[in-house]
């Protein structure tokens, strides 16, 4: 990818610059789905916090849970979630303009003080499109689009996921890459300098053309 696409993934619609990763580790709770399918959402997510290097863990000290996956049918089913509302603001005007717009998923972060994320909130209605997807594959999407602060329209450049030759899906190579290079221990948790992209790029390329 070129600093341009790199710089596009974090960039918000009024112009304004965030890269954010997780500063804390992730804990997993998904709502409205069976045992099954929720074994396979948190493999899913687990696998994606191991390519980015970071952790997860049993509880959140603060929160309990820090990433929220809901399933649900319709958008008029949130707003009836006991306690929801404490969390998501103005959810049943936010789930009424969802549902105008034909809307199957939403995603929103939580930031701590220093601005690193501390929750994200992934709402999932299964219409017809998302429930012709295997589980495995949804729920890698969604748990690496919750890795970073990806814009609203981010991966309308790039999708999350790609086929490979024998038919398989893994996650995009070049996604993967951007979201190693952002837990870079060496970087900031949390940048607003559209040059930041850069950063990235460089630690997205092999050593020797890093070094040139």
């Amino acid at each position: 990818m070129t600093p341009d696409q790199i710089q596009t993934l974090f960039t918000r619609p009024d112009g304004s610059f965030l890269c954010a990763r997780w500063g804390r580790p992730i804990v997993p709770v998904i709502f409205g789905t069976d045992d099954a399918t929720l074994s396979t959402v948190k493999g899913a997510i687990e696998a994606v916090v191991l390519l980015a290097g970071h952790r997860m863990a049993e509880t959140d000290p603060e929160l309990g849970a820090n990433l929220m996956v809901f399933f649900f049918r319709d958008w008029a089913e949130l707003p009836q979630v006991p306690k929801l509302d404490r969390m998501i603001p103005g959810l049943a005007d936010l789930c009424t303009r969802l549902e105008a717009q034909g809307a199957n998923r939403y995603r929103t972060f939580r930031f701590d003080e220093a601005g690193a994320i501390k929750a994200v909130f992934l709402f999932l209605r299964m219409d017809d499109h998302l429930a012709q997807m295997p589980a495995q594959d949804l729920a890698l999407a969604q748990g690496a689009e919750a890795m970073l602060s990806f814009a609203d329209g981010a991966f309308s450049q790039i999708s999350p996921l790609a086929r490979t030759e024998s038919g398989g899906v893994i996650l995009h190579p070049d996604l993967a890459l951007v979201i190693r290079a952002a837990y870079d221990p060496v970087l900031p948790a949390v940048a607003a300098d559209p040059g930041h992209a850069l950063r990235l790029m460089a630690r997205m390329l092999p050593p020797d053309d890093a070094a040139g």
